[in-house]
């Protein structure tokens, strides 16, 4: 039977994930109804979100720190936290990126890009869930696999809208400016196949 204290790690990185979901919940519905004199309120209330989230890695550093034994290695545990943290703050830097570059409008490329970064979220959601039972759960390696997948295809959108931007031409810092939101977006996937990496390679040391 688990100890309390293993589960409240799971617990932990549950709560995570959650966080990134509601940001990344709240930073679409920002940038479907984008509205520029909206911004500096937007902004504050994200930051909200990504304090919650600072909140819980806090929370979970200060558990690995205390315990004399814990559920899994303790590098695998603050390696998790801060992938799970890393995609929160990414997700929040992708409207500070929008705001510092004066950006006046979304493109359709943006929030394409920004939809598989929400299916990423919800995976990587689904796969901390079933974290605490890897040793017998059917669907985390599923979802490991469709993170990759879904890693790939952001790739893919990445490279199609830094093609566009640039062979459309137009004013040379709104070019400098989406391409950084860009590179951000794709990061955003980046980071969740990161964390998706250390549970697989958890599952790989103790099965």
């Amino acid at each position: 039977m688990a100890k309390r204290s293993d589960n409240e790690y799971f617990t932990l990185f549950v709560k995570m994930s959650e966080v990134a979901l509601k940001t990344h919940k709240m930073l679409t519905e920002i940038l479907s109804d984008f509205d520029l004199a909206k911004l500096p309120e937007q902004l504050d209330k994200l930051h909200e979100l990504e304090s919650e989230g600072d909140r819980h890695t806090h929370e979970l550093m200060k558990r690995v720190a205390k315990d004399f034994v814990t559920p899994i290695e303790r590098d695998d545990i603050i390696a998790l936290g801060r992938e799970l943290d890393d995609i929160t703050d990414n997700i929040e830097d992708i409207l500070i990126k929008i705001y510092m570059y004066n950006i006046k409008s979304i493109t359709p490329e943006a929030m394409e890009m920004l939809k598989v970064v929400g299916q990423c979220c919800e995976k990587v959601n689904s796969l901390v869930a079933e974290f605490s039972n890897f040793r017998k759960s059917d669907s985390i390696l599923k979802d490991i696999v469709e993170i990759n997948h879904l890693e790939e295809l952001g790739d893919d959108l990445y490279i199609k809208a830094f093609r566009n931007l640039y062979t459309k031409g137009g004013d040379p810092l709104e070019v400098i400016a989406w391409s950084e939101v860009y590179k951000q977006l794709e990061k955003c996937c980046d980071t969740c196949e990161h964390a998706a990496d250390v549970v697989e390679c958890v599952i790989v040391k103790n099965t």
